[in-house]
């Protein structure tokens, strides 16, 4: 039988509890304010859902009413896991499923007229909301992440930088790549120029944090831009590109560089030869290629 629930003024009062199914109406001084419901989906997982309004006080009520709900579930019923999947346009319902302590583990992309919903997760061995480690860990799945990339700019005796040519688009480009996470936008670009180009080179230096806005599809990203010093041409002879990812690489002069490097490419390395970049600098928006 399913349990009456309490927290002070608000109770949790059954209205059903048959084949793994729970639910409560959400009753505040005698007034129904709302529904919650709890799944058990087998394997020691349980799903919550629940609707208490759009007004002022219905951010307030999920929070104590879902507290309510995970508590019974683990203490009472010992599920492991709790999930929730909430649309993303209900940014109240998220943020209430956060504060009662689920952490934001991803995006569930919907199908057809499906929304796409936000998966929340609680375990039963994660620490307390309120205590320190359980705070920083739902700052932690909740907080927006920033995309980091980094490039090299390394040259020849003649001053031409080396690009590289990608399969995966038209324009040339720096080399380096997607910082992983945990590690330093250095330690990431020396271990891109190993994997795609078989090259061990030295970062000598920050040369400038480039700031690129979403473009064609691409999410906004911070390029750490970094000198890897000059290198004898004939090097390129003893690259072993990926070939995944590296078509080619080219010792390219200002007019190369223009006709061939992606729009950000081509504007910091024109920003580069006139000598004066601060530390931290934001791209330009590049135009649309033309359809052809």
């Amino acid at each position: 039988m399913t349990a009456i629930l309490r927290d002070d003024d608000l109770h949790l009062e059954p209205t059903s509890g048959a084949d793994g199914l729970r639910g409560w109406s959400v009753v505040v001084g005698g007034e129904r304010r709302g529904t919650i419901a709890l799944l058990d989906e087998g394997r020691g997982t349980g799903s919550v859902r629940w609707n208490t309004g759009t007004g002022e006080q219905s951010l307030g009520l999920a929070v104590r009413a879902l507290r309510l709900v995970l508590a019974y579930a683990f203490d009472d019923l010992a599920l492991q896991r709790i999930e929730a999947r909430v649309p993303v346009e209900r940014t109240g319902d998220v943020r209430a499923a956060s504060i009662s302590g689920l952490r934001r583990e991803g995006i569930a992309r919907g199908a057809g007229d499906s929304p796409d919903r936000a998966l929340l997760a609680r375990l039963r061995d994660d620490p307390p909301a309120d205590s320190r480690d359980g705070f920083i860990a739902l700052l932690n799945a909740g907080l927006p992440t920033k995309r980091v990339i980094s490039q090299g700019v390394l040259r020849d005796g003649e001053g031409r930088v080396l690009l590289c040519q990608l399969t995966y688009k038209q324009e040339w480009d720096l080399p380096g790549g997607v910082v992983e996470v945990g590690e330093s936008p250095s330690e990431g670009l020396v271990r891109e120029l190993e994997e795609e180009l078989g090259l061990t080179l030295t970062v000598h230096g920050l040369l400038t944090v480039n700031w690129l806005p979403a473009w064609r599809g691409w999410d906004d990203a911070c390029v750490f831009v970094f000198d890897l010093g000059v290198a004898d041409a004939s090097v390129v002879d003893t690259m072993a590109l990926q070939p995944t990812e590296i078509a080619g690489v080219h010792w390219c002069d200002a007019d190369t560089v223009r006709s061939r490097a992606t729009a950000a490419a081509t504007e910091l390395l024109e920003a580069l030869a006139e000598g004066d970049v601060p530390p931290y600098r934001e791209a330009p928006l590049a135009p649309e290629p033309p359809v052809v």
